[in-house]
């Protein structure tokens, strides 16, 4: 989990979607665990604060791409 994200792996998030799609889920499931893990040990409020509002726009982003692949695939407009 202590792996940083690297600029290849954001160059290959830019111009591969199935890539970008497991690289969203993969970093929300550590900022999760991370912010759990903060919650835990009381933590600084802010900082998981702003942990919570990541965690959001990461998942919207993550269902956005999801409901778009989903209305791809049944041949609806997007």
């Amino acid at each position: 989990m202590s792996e940083l994200v690297t600029d290849s792996d954001l160059a290959r998030a830019r111009r591969d979607p199935e890539f970008r799609q497991r690289f969203y889920a993969d970093n929300l499931d550590r900022l999760l665990e991370k912010l759990n893990e903060m919650r835990k040990t009381g933590g600084d409020g802010r900082l998981i604060k702003e942990g919570v509002d990541l965690a959001v726009k990461l998942a919207d982003r993550l269902n956005t791409k999801a409901n778009l692949a989903k209305s791809e695939a049944s041949g609806e407009a997007a």
